[in-house]
């Protein structure tokens, strides 16, 4: 990702005007006291870089104001406050720090998770490094750590820093529980994306302007990616079986009406649709090449779920 932009923003062709456009926000944050305990975990001064400017904040109510069009991604999670703080180095460089406040460690992982590309760093509950950007989770924060310089210096600064705040944060990290249902033979190592909304689900996978899933903020979700080609996976979690049942109802004569009760159908040529549901967990398999891969990864969930006691 970059910057506050979150990680929607990765992709190297939007740096210029990230940057560009990345402090003409200032906002303030109403719950200052939450904004002052987050500034706590952010060092003022760390191996030569120092503080520089005024830290800035932001709440639910203003995140709109600092990283207007991408804030939506943390208000799909239960995004609280987020403090900004610069640090001035050798030679004016600069390195910023984006520290947010997720709410809990599940919602922090979800918000990394949301378009990562890389393997993990081992930093926290779910790290990643790309071109001198540091990202990680840890308990419910989402801390990101960068410069507008890429040098191997100020690379080596940014992610020692980013371990500095690491190491300041007590809290230890859950990921979301539900990534235990994923099979990891043939698993995309980094593709696992947890999340709540259908907004969510729709950013990585269109499933439809309707909302057939009935996602909220009371549902548990992820999106994996499987080899070979790019089967994608959806397992969601609802708070009971009923609405797993009316949910996998739902999707069958929406989504796939040509499978009637067998809840597997060719969608297009070499693309196949496989869904069940087990207890209160809806599973669906995507793109899959044949029946038998569709049916085999959404069974073998389906065996995980029951071998954990929620089936």
């Amino acid at each position: 990702m970059r910057s506050g932009f979150g990680k929607i923003l990765f992709s190297g062709h939007f740096l210029p005007v990230l940057m560009g456009l990345i402090f003409l926000y200032c906002g303030g944050s109403d719950s200052i006291g939450g904004a002052m305990e987050l500034a706590k975990l952010i060092p003022d001064e760390y191996n030569g870089w120092k503080s520089v400017g005024d830290m800035q904040s932001y709440n639910r109510e203003t995140i709109f104001d600092y990283i207007d069009g991408a804030g939506e991604v943390y208000l799909m999670y239960g995004f609280k406050d987020v403090v900004v703080k610069k640090l001035l180095g050798p030679d004016s460089a600069e390195i910023t720090v984006e520290l947010f406040d997720m709410g809990t460690s599940q919602d922090a992982f979800g918000v990394f998770s949301h378009s990562r590309e890389g393997n993990d760093m081992g930093i926290g509950g779910g790290s990643e490094f790309r071109d001198g950007f540091l990202c990680f989770s840890k308990g419910r924060y989402f801390v990101c750590v960068y410069s507008d310089r890429l040098s191997e210096d100020i690379n080596n600064a940014v992610i020692a820093i980013g371990k500095e705040i690491e190491n300041r944060i007590p809290d230890d990290s859950r990921k979301p529980d539900i990534l235990n249902v994923l099979p990891g033979e043939r698993l995309i190592e980094s593709s696992p994306i947890y999340f709540h909304k259908q907004t969510s689900l729709n950013y990585h996978y269109f499933l439809s302007e309707e909302n057939i899933l009935n996602l909220g903020e009371h549902t548990n979700a992820v999106l994996a990616i499987y080899r070979p080609g790019r089967i994608t996976l959806l397992c969601i979690e609802y708070p009971d079986a009923a609405m797993a049942s009316e949910s996998f109802d739902n999707f069958l004569s929406k989504y796939i009406p040509e499978a009637n009760d067998s809840g597997i159908a060719e969608v297009d040529k070499g693309k196949w649709v496989k869904a069940l549901v087990i207890s209160r967990y809806f599973i669906a398999v995507f793109d899959a090449p044949d029946e038998i891969k569709a049916d085999l990864l959404a069974n073998n969930v389906k065996e995980r779920i029951s071998r954990m006691g929620n089936g």
